[in-house]
């Protein structure tokens, strides 16, 4: 009678216990990979600390380690471009900090970033070629953002090229103005691909948002140091006459970020956080309640939920008293908005643990700070009532119809970044924006592609079955919703949403691949009951 094969054993993870030889061979696999890692990193120095020499000649010691830093990231970057997407999304945030605390506001600092991600996106479509993926996704999108291209494209020659060689720009240069404006409005799509490629398992799509969280709290404990030294009077914050104390200015820089606005006396606080600008930092503050709250509810991990509820905490702290007033807003409102889209008001066993322990820490510190809390608040009804956001959308809408061409008055004409090549406009909602910029048409077509990518979204996460994937698809999409129409302010032309829109939009569409994967196991150990299956590999999209 033969005898029974014997039964394999299996670790906690629900992964089977490997062999000798199977360890062996894993061992000598990363040994190798680590080799070739260090061996590439001490190539792309040799090279970058030439390169920095060269320069040193003409540049001095300052330009030597900017082009040698500059250098190294970007071969390192085409290199490894799915690494170089997560430093683009760490550097992001810490960029203006970065800028003014050690860059004396250099304007190459305020475009690192773009360091890690253009190489990235180069190493990404040959990735495609190579491989036979397609690059622009989806495939809805194809036509509408092609006529949009297209479009710009026309106005840049006709209006932009026009104003540049009839002889009435001055000292202006419309043309460039134009090419940088175009890069404002639409260099940022390529995150499609590059996020969807990006995320080929389901532990990518947690590690993603892992990192997210973990920046929303470094970020979040700054902020809040840099509101401490400027309450305790370590930092001297807004000094003048007139209108001077009511304005942002680098003078009152402190700790972290870049112009801040702290006269309390004068009942006005604007703190940039870790970003160039106050109300950068307050779109940085409702992006975030967007990927903390689905964290909290979405993460395996129960340690990882509870990151994300301090997440969740911090962004609605910090819009306390940073002065935020879209942000005091917006953030409350946004999270319930996703308790509804998401479902989870109905899910009772992880929803009533969770909002009980929010409303006590909330509780708390309100009790703590009653003056700040209703300082902020008696702010921002008061600047509502004196300012309605309905108003002062129709009164831009007006300004922009009266003047305005039919192709508009060229691309980048009211992008502030764009303001190094002249003139521009400041036009401070979106829509009325590209109406001034590029027209009625102009803004149709990009209606048109932004609604494309809504609707692409919606039906990607409304596909998905396992509920947690279906959650994360619900939350990033509702953001996607909400600035796609958004036209108060104008964060799609900047950071953070400039590139957290296209990026989670890629995200969204790559959820239905991930969905077809083999169920991951659970964070925690198994039953004695549970009977373990061997997984099956993960499919992957490349």
């Amino acid at each position: 009678m033969p005898k029974p094969k014997p039964k394999k054993s299996f670790q906690p993870n629900n992964q089977p216990v490997l062999s000798l030889k199977e360890r062996l061979a894993q061992k000598r696999k990363a040994a190798q990979a680590r080799q070739a890692v260090i061996s590439s990193i001490l190539t792309t120095a040799a090279i970058s600390i030439v390169v920095g020499l060269l320069i040193a000649i003409v540049g001095g010691v300052k330009g030597a380690v900017g082009g040698g830093l500059g250098v190294f990231c970007l071969m390192m970057s085409f290199k490894y471009p799915w690494q170089a997407l997560y430093g683009f999304l760490i550097y992001m945030p810490f960029s203006g900090t970065i800028t003014y605390s050690i860059g004396s506001n250099s304007p190459l600092l305020q475009l690192a970033k773009d360091a890690f991600f253009i190489p990235a996106l180069i190493a990404i479509v040959q990735y495609c070629k190579r491989h036979k993926q397609p690059v622009m996704i989806p495939k809805s999108l194809v036509t509408p953002m092609g006529l949009l291209l297209a479009y710009c494209l026309l106005v840049l020659v006709f209006v932009n090229g026009s104003q540049q060689f009839s002889g009435s720009a001055g000292t202006d240069k419309p043309f460039l103005m134009g090419l940088l404006g175009l890069k404002v409005l639409l260099g940022y799509v390529p995150l499609i691909p590059c996020a969807y490629y990006m995320v080929r398992k389901k532990q990518d799509l947690h590690l993603l948002m892992r990192v997210m969280t973990a920046l929303v709290i470094i970020c979040c404990g700054l902020a809040f140091v840099q509101y401490l030294l400027l309450e305790t009077g370590r930092c001297q914050g807004t000094v003048g006459e007139g209108a001077a104390l009511f304005k942002a200015s680098l003078e009152a820089r402190c700790f972290v970020g870049g112009s801040l606005l702290y006269a309390p006396e004068q009942g006005v606080i604007r703190l940039p956080g870790t970003f160039v600008a106050p109300w950068q930092w307050g779109w940085f503050l409702i992006s975030s309640a967007f990927f903390s709250f689905a964290v909290t509810f979405m993460d395996p991990s129960i340690l990882w939920r509870g990151a994300g509820l301090s997440a969740m905490i911090g962004t609605l702290t910090l819009s306390v008293v940073s002065g935020q007033r879209i942000a005091l807003i917006l953030v409350p409102i946004v999270i319930i908005i996703l308790l509804i889209t998401t479902g989870q008001v109905a899910n009772l066993k992880r929803f009533i643990p969770i909002a009980v322990g929010l409303g006590l820490i909330l509780s708390f510190v309100i009790a703590s700070n009653p003056a700040v809390v209703q300082e902020r608040i008696d702010s921002a009804v008061g600047r509502w009532n004196a300012a309605p956001p309905t108003d002062f959308i129709a009164s831009q809408f007006g300004f922009v119809h009266e003047g305005t061409g039919f192709l508009g008055k060229g691309v980048g004409r009211a992008t502030n970044s764009a303001r190094t090549f002249g003139e521009t406009t400041l036009i401070e909602t979106y829509y009325p924006k590209l109406l001034f910029e590029i027209g009625p048409i102009g803004v149709i077509l990009f209606l048109v592609v932004v609604t494309t990518l809504t609707i692409a979204t919606f039906k990607a996460y409304r596909s998905v079955r396992d509920r947690s994937l279906r959650g994360y698809g619900a939350a990033l999409w509702t953001f996607i919703l909400v600035i796609s129409y958004n036209t108060y302010y104008y964060p799609l032309d900047v950071d953070p949403v400039a590139v957290y829109y296209w990026f989670f939009a890629g995200i969204i569409l790559k959820l239905p691949e991930l969905d077809q994967q083999e169920p991951e196991p659970s964070d925690a150990l198994p039953s004695k009951k549970s009977k373990h299956k061997k997984p099956r590999p993960s499919i992957n999209a490349a």
